[in-house]
Parts: C-alpha cells; sequence; structure tokens
C-alpha cells in the first residue's frame, strides 16, 4: 500500500511539474493567469511569480487585472522581495484607487520598506523611506485596523535613527574628542527631546564636559567646570534615579573640589 501511494505521489508531483512547464511555455495567457492563481492559491510564491511576470504585460486595463496585481505583490511580499513588493504595491494602490484590497495593499507597501530597514549602524536612507511611507499610510487611513501596527513600526524605525545619531555623538566621547561631543550631544537632546537615550545623552555629555573641564589649562578650566557641574544638575535633574548617579557624584564632588580654588 505504502509503495502504491508513494507512486501516485510521485505521478501528481510529475503531472503538476509537467503542467507548470507548459504553462511558463505556452502563449495562452489565460492558461497562464489559470496556473499562476493555482500555484498562489497553494503557496508557491516563487513559481507563481515566473508567470506572473510574463503576463502582467498583457493583463494591464483588463478585467482580471485587479487580482492579478494583488497577488503579483502578495507574491513578492511572500517571498520577502520586499523592494520588488513595495513597489508592486505601490503600483496596485494608484491603479486600483477604489478596489477592496486598496487599505491592505497601502499598508503592505508601506510595510515592505520598513522590512528593507538595516541594523542602526549602516546607512539609515530606507529606514527614513519607510517612515515616509508608514507615515502616509497613517495620514490617509487614520481608523486603519492596521494603524497600532504601523505606529509600532514607527516607534521602532525611529528609535533605530535615534540610536545612530546618539552613537555618532558619543562616539566623540569614545575619541576623546570633547569639544565636539557636548555640541553632537547638545543637539541630539534639542533634536529629539523625547527619545528614549536621552539618559545616556546627558551622561556622557556630563563625561564629556567633566574631561574637558579636569584636563583644562588654568585659565579655562573654571568657565569649564561649571559648564560640567551644570551637565551633572542636568542628569539629575532629568532623572534623580539615574543609572550613572554614583559616577555623577563622583565627578560632582571632584568638580566642587577643583572650583573651591577659585574661591580663595
Amino acid at each position: 500500500m505504502k509503495k502504491i501511494i508513494s507512486l501516485l505521489l510521485l505521478v501528481a508531483l510529475f503531472s503538476s511539474c509537467n503542467e507548470y512547464q507548459k504553462a511558463l511555455k505556452t502563449e495562452d495567457v489565460a492558461v497562464k493567469f489559470e496556473m499562476a492563481t493555482k500555484l498562489y492559491d497553494a503557496g508557491k510564491y516563487s513559481k507563481a511569480i515566473r508567470i506572473f511576470e510574463q503576463i502582467a504585460p498583457a493583463y494591464r486595463g483588463k478585467p482580471q487585472a485587479e487580482k492579478l496585481f494583488y497577488m503579483f505583490s502578495q507574491s513578492y511580499y511572500k517571498t520577502q522581495q520586499y523592494y520588488l513588493a513595495g513597489y508592486q504595491f505601490e503600483s496596485f494602490v494608484s491603479g486600483y484607487p477604489k478596489s477592496e484590497k486598496l487599505e491592505e495593499a497601502a499598508y503592505l507597501g508601506a510595510k515592505s520598506y520598513s522590512m528593507l530597514s538595516p541594523v542602526y549602524s549602516l546607512d539609515q536612507t530606507d529606514t527614513t523611506k519607510a517612515l515616509d511611507k508608514l507615515q502616509t499610510f497613517i495620514d490617509n487611513y487614520p481608523n486603519s485596523t492596521y494603524l497600532a501596527e504601523a505606529n509600532a513600526t514607527v516607534k521602532v524605525l525611529s528609535e533605530k535613527i535615534e540610536k545612530k545619531v546618539f552613537e555618532n555623538a558619543k562616539g566623540y566621547n569614545t575619541i576623546s574628542d570633547y569639544k565636539s561631543a557636548i555640541v553632537a550631544l547638545d543637539n541630539f537632546v534639542a533634536d529629539y527631546p523625547g527619545t528614549p537615550f536621552k539618559e545616556d545623552a546627558l551622561y556622557y555629555k556630563l563625561d564629556s564636559a567633566y574631561q574637558l573641564a579636569i584636563n583644562s589649562i588654568p585659565s579655562k578650566m573654571q568657565d569649564r567646570l561649571n559648564v560640567a557641574k551644570a551637565a551633572q544638575l542636568n542628569l539629575i535633574k532629568f532623572k534623580a534615579d539615574t543609572k550613572y548617579k554614583q559616577v555623577a557624584n563622583e565627578m560632582l564632588a571632584r568638580i566642587d573640589k577643583d572650583l573651591q580654588k577659585f574661591t580663595k
């Protein structure tokens, strides 16, 4: 019995492959459309894509085109070809503005770009593009069922960009370019006031100001110590129980001790 079942499966598989090859080679676009739909419904998206690519130009403007281009877009998305998925979904949205799939296509188009966003340390051009696409979706569909997910993705992408900017600013502290670090960290906090990296930015601003002050020539030390003291107060004011509290207080003690030299 097992041998018979295996044989039947092989026959079915061969027949299916043969049918697929015939569909690829035929000039009959209706046959191709039927086969592509069957493959799509079966979750065989890569094979469906090969046929969609063949027949897409011939179906533009035809009644079946809306269904075809929706499946075509989804097939790219399902196979993680996000550049192509984003492009196809955007084309679908502009080509079929009355489609019942419009909102879904608009969201998946924007989401496709978000899937292209790289780790924070790399160039964030695709992340910025994804944020633009998602914001456009949110503006166009404020009551969408996808709104919560879209907003959550925007938050993740925004924080990725903020982390890159923060790490770049922090990098000046790492290489002991404290003047540049102070400026860059000040700009970061001003540009992203609600950032989750604000506590870290305030600390590295303090550390940069502190290191600059204690290593200064006497004529510049007093002013720089006062800048460092203000930075310490800003950190504690922002978060009294900051994870940097102990080291910040140690810095303050050294700052106050050094400032006493200028009051004698």
